[in-house]
């Protein structure tokens, strides 16, 4: 079961080391990288191994791959990564304009096409601003991926609601892009917002049950990263997600 952690979930955990340990436990033994766990990666690579963890995927920003390519490589190489995702874009740093995305994914195209001869597919990460409607009426997650057409495509679901539109739509239309999930809850509304309004995996609002059944049937090859941006309790939520999870996959099927 393709399963994993989002390690930014876990941040808040004092030991990143000791983490790795008590997961297995749980039922994770595969976790999903981000910056805060890439400085020392042949320290971490022996504790993953240590523990039978495994590494397939990861956060990349596209700043730090374009800044110096050879060592996000190397970076990947030695965590046992291959697939990337470019996170996230900082509110200075998002275009306003279809042309300004069109731009961007010309960028981020022709990062997948120097990582593919690597072995490593590349992608992109969304959130909820991708989903908002410039002036122009363009959807800029529709023109990242309609104008770079080598990269693949992270689906965190929950952020598509949060940005007004219906995931079930975008993983029909684009599913064929998809090469990973976040798997996330979002709480009923006024609910936990000391956690930014998310919640544990089958506590919320969110349809798994069907969103689950549609990513199954668009591809028997994704990883389904568990992701809570703000978790009050990090190791609890990863253990009731990981349980919620097996749940969700034993009553679908691909």
């Amino acid at each position: 079961m393709n399963v994993a952690l989002q390690l930014y979930s876990m941040r808040d955990c004092a030991d990143q080391i000791a983490l790795l340990g008590e997961l297995p436990a749980m039922g994770i033994t595969k976790v999903e990288g981000y910056g805060g766990v890439y400085g020392d990666p042949e320290g971490y690579r022996a504790a993953m191994d240590a523990n039978g963890v495994t590494m397939g995927s990861g956060h990349m920003g596209l700043a730090d791959v374009e800044a110096d390519f050879d060592g996000t490589v190397k970076l990947a190489k030695t965590l046992g990564m291959t697939r990337l995702f470019a996170p996230y874009l900082d509110a200075s740093e998002r275009p306003d304009t279809a042309a300004g995305y069109i731009d961007l994914a010309q960028r981020l195209n022709a990062a997948s096409k120097r990582y593919a001869d690597h072995g490593i597919d590349f992608g992109w990460h969304n959130h909820d601003f991708e989903f908002v409607a410039l002036a122009d009426g363009s959807v800029p997650m529709e023109t990242l991926l309609d104008n770079a057409p080598d990269i693949t495509w992270e689906a965190d679901l929950a952020w598509i609601v949060r940005g007004g539109r219906d995931p079930m739509d975008y993983v029909q239309r684009y599913g064929n892009r998809m090469a990973a999930v976040h798997v996330k809850d979002i709480a009923a509304e006024g609910t936990n917002m000391d956690e930014d309004g998310w919640c544990d995996l089958s506590a919320g609002t969110m349809d798994w049950a069907a969103l689950l059944q549609a990513c199954r049937g668009q591809s028997d090859n994704l990883i389904y990263a568990l992701e809570h941006d703000k978790p009050s309790d990090p190791m609890g939520y990863a253990r009731r997600s990981a349980s919620a999870f097996n749940t969700l996959w034993e009553n679908t099927h691909d």
